[in-house]
């Protein structure tokens, strides 16, 4: 004899197909979440998260040395703007040589035909103080390339 309650066959099929169900509900509602930005932003982000990771990550401040080893993400037209500028800035986050340690890539709106405007989050922490700050950087689509052209503070 058997204790316990027994589960009918037609009872088996009716919970696998619940279960079916919600798994096959659960698969099309992550599939189909959709995409808050344009196009161009989605095809930007990655050229701007690039090059402030290997930006941050690297000597920021300027020398002619630091700006070519920058050239690849740069317009020929701000890459030719900074050139001339005095050496020992940072010329990408801050103008000043006050550097930050992080960053964060925000919201992004299209500015045009093949121009975005990227809002960069600049962090700076040490023992007693945590800032943040926001700069627009401005990225131009020239040859299937993204590359930053403009950058305000």
């Amino acid at each position: 004899m058997m204790f316990g309650a027994c589960i009918s066959r037609r009872e088996i099929c009716g919970i696998h197909k619940i279960a079916l169900c919600l798994g096959l509900s659960f698969s099309i509602l992550s599939c189909s979440t959709p995409s808050l930005e344009s196009q161009a932003c989605t095809d930007a982000r990655p050229a701007v998260r690039e090059f402030y990771s290997f930006h941050i990550g690297n000597d920021m401040a300027l020398s002619s040395e630091t700006l070519n080893r920058r050239e690849r993400f740069l317009s020929t037209l701000l890459y030719s703007s900074l050139v001339d500028q005095p050496e020992g800035i940072d010329p990408f986050t801050t103008g000043t040589n006050d550097v930050p340690r992080a960053f964060r890539v925000g919201s992004c709106k299209e500015a045009g035909k093949s121009r975005v405007n990227f809002q960069i989050l600049l962090f700076w922490r040490d023992d007693t103080d945590t800032a943040q700050r926001s700069i627009d950087v401005e990225l131009i689509e020239a040859n299937g390339r993204w590359l930053i052209d403009k950058i305000t503070f």
